[in-house]
């Protein structure tokens, strides 16, 4: 280092850093004493002493202060005219003795289960889910309350409130499954944990009537993606409004809305639509589709170098979380006789007194 020191004046630091192999960093003066010898830290002049330590966790712990906080504890010494820390080191004593956490008693870290569900027919499983509504009117909005099957994404029964509560939930699900021929045990229900999907009321509906209820995650939308999917599709589809004047208005829009969504052909159903798939039309239409790739081969069979095509079909179960270890809706449910799906989607209308 005297070397570099000693060069000549013309030199550059960086030349004779390179020159030297040096670091340039190692050439600047040092802005902190060293330590002291051994590496020990000097020590701190405004640490407490262990007295005033054992004064500091004396005063914490008496009667008067064991169920306060430190800031009350400083306030209350304070106004006594007393004053051994400040908050601060009060805290960082505390730490060192290992007394800083919580006093209070804490509610445990909740684990839920992944939820896992499949449907391989209409019927057998349904999910629902609440979104809002804008209006004109600043804060306002309506809820559109709507229950799909999850095998066949066809709208089973919607309705539209200016409430977000179970009555309105009980309501719809006792026009749903009545309208649908629900036997006992035949059908699962999934949902969120929002207000009206765990209210007691609503559950207990659902356990009287047989029906399974499945929850998804907290704060976990993937566990409900049928229902998010849709929603999307309603308010991101050209003719969306935005905001609504009143709620007939809205009702209006989405019996529309609805009527078409059923019959709109549906990418993860191979482009059948919910309603040839809820409905029991498939075959129908897969014979359909059949003839016309049939003719086409026939006129053009250099096109098909895989030989004659095949109508595809719906994917033959739809999955929630699927995974090795899946349950199907079915091997949770009571056998049951096969179920007539309803032909169409059920719009609730609320009542005076749940509108």
């Amino acid at each position: 280092m005297s070397v570099f020191h000693e060069r000549p004046a013309q030199m550059t630091s960086s030349r004779a850093c390179d020159a030297l192999g040096l670091s340039r960093t190692d050439t600047y003066p040092r802005q902190r004493p060293r330590r002291a010898s051994e590496g020990a830290s000097p020590r701190q002049p405004r640490k407490l002493t262990d007295e005033q330590r054992g004064q500091v966790l004396e005063l914490v712990n008496s009667e008067a202060h064991q169920d306060a906080s430190v800031r009350v504890i400083y306030a209350r010494e304070l106004i006594a005219g007393r004053v051994l820390a400040s908050v601060s080191t009060i805290y960082r004593v505390l730490a060192a003795d290992g007394q800083s956490r919580e006093r209070r008693a804490q509610r445990p870290p909740q684990r839920h289960a992944v939820p896992r569900l499949t449907a391989g027919a209409p019927n057998e499983a349904w999910g629902w889910d609440i979104t809002k509504l804008p209006t004109h009117q600043q804060r306002r909005y309506l809820n559109l309350y709507l229950v799909l099957d999850l095998f066949s994404r066809f709208p089973v029964a919607w309705t539209i409130s200016t409430k977000e509560n179970a009555v309105v939930a009980r309501h719809l699900f006792s026009h749903a499954l009545e309208s649908h021929a629900i036997e006992p045990g035949a059908l699962v229900v999934h949902q969120d944990r929002g207000a009206p999907m765990i209210a007691h009321g609503y559950r207990e509906f659902l356990d009287a009537f047989g029906v399974r209820c499945s929850y998804s995650r907290p704060r976990v939308s993937n566990d409900n993606p049928l229902s998010e999917s849709c929603f999307k599709t309603i308010k991101y589809s050209s003719g969306y409004p935005g905001r609504f004047a009143d709620i007939d208005e809205a009702r209006a829009w989405l019996a529309g809305f609805i009527g078409e969504y059923s019959n709109r052909p549906h990418e993860g159903l191979n482009f059948y639509t919910p309603a040839d798939v809820f409905q029991g039309r498939v075959e129908a239409v897969q014979a359909a589709r059949q003839a016309g790739l049939d003719v086409h081969y026939a006129a053009h069979p250099e096109r098909y170098p895989h030989g004659a095509p095949q109508a595809k079909r719906p994917p033959a179960s739809v999955s929630i979380n699927p995974d090795d270890g899946i349950i199907d809706a079915t091997s949770i449910l009571n056998d049951s006789a096969a179920i007539r799906p309803q032909a169409e989607p059920i719009h609730i209308p609320n009542g005076a007194n749940l509108t």
